[in-house]
């Protein structure tokens, strides 16, 4: 497991956070499909956080895109780099999902995020920021929609319906599963929304979430538990790990 320290002049204050959101969303590609469906790797990138002990660990599983085996994984912890704060939880994750990444021992292919891309307040969710930064192709696969309207989609696998803030489409919401909630799906960089969708399709064949999410959201609480567990047997404070705590599910 990769030990991450908080990067040199990360932004400390929600307005250096914002600041950096403006410079970097002009650098979104948004004209590029992405990598054909099924074809090469598709990874998933997950974190996990103990805030009261300030560790945050990430975890990247590499997959077949095809198959959906398992092709490589890689974990990092952390330091908590910045605070809670809605709209701005890439500052977050960034610096131990990046060190993750940079573990794999082979090429990610397309990054699927359990957050937003450009279904995010300020259009430069943590799929986006991170894409930027990689220069990976990105999406976003949600489990709610933040602040955006949708019409419910048709009940059956494969339905989808416009993500809206006002008039403009931000994402999709896509049933992955007749009669189950839909995900929400967005572009994070260098992919369009139909293939964004169409890869959320294919690699959630059973279950309502995608592959790529379910076994990073795995691996980086198995990761985190045993990060807590090496701190208590090095005697650091709380000695025994509580019940651990993860944001996913409120991702913005």
């Amino acid at each position: 497991m990769t030990t991450v320290s908080i990067p040199a002049g990360w932004p400390a204050t929600e307005e250096e956070a914002r600041a950096v959101q403006d410079e970097l969303r002009a650098s979104v590609v948004l004209g590029e499909p992405g990598p054909p469906p099924g074809t090469g790797h598709v990874t998933g990138v997950d974190v996990a956080y103990d805030d009261e002990r300030d560790v945050v660990v990430a975890a990247a599983v590499v997959l077949d895109a095809a198959s959906l085996d398992v092709l490589a994984e890689a974990t990092a912890v952390g330091r908590i780099s910045f605070p809670y704060v809605p709209g701005l939880l890439a500052f977050r994750e960034i610096p131990t999902v990046l060190a993750a990444l940079d573990a794999l021992p082979c090429a990610p292919g397309l990054v699927v995020c359990d957050g937003y891309g450009l279904a995010h307040p300020r259009r430069f969710g943590l799929a986006s920021h991170l894409g930027v930064l990689t220069g990976l192709p990105t999406i976003g696969v949600a489990k709610n929609p933040f602040t955006f309207t949708y019409a419910e989609p048709a009940a059956a696998r494969g339905s989808a319906a416009p993500l809206l803030a006002g008039d403009d489409e931000v994402g999709r919401a896509v049933r992955t599963r007749a009669g189950v909630k839909p995900v929400f799906v967005s572009v994070g960089h260098r992919v369009s929304l139909d293939n964004a969708c169409a890869h959320t399709l294919v690699l959630a064949p059973e279950f309502r979430l995608p592959e790529t999410t379910r076994r990073a959201d795995a691996l980086c609480r198995r990761a985190l538990e045993e990060a807590l567990r090496e701190a208590a047997s090095e005697g650091m404070p709380g000695e025994t790990p509580h019940e651990t705590t993860q944001e996913s599910a409120t991702r913005h």
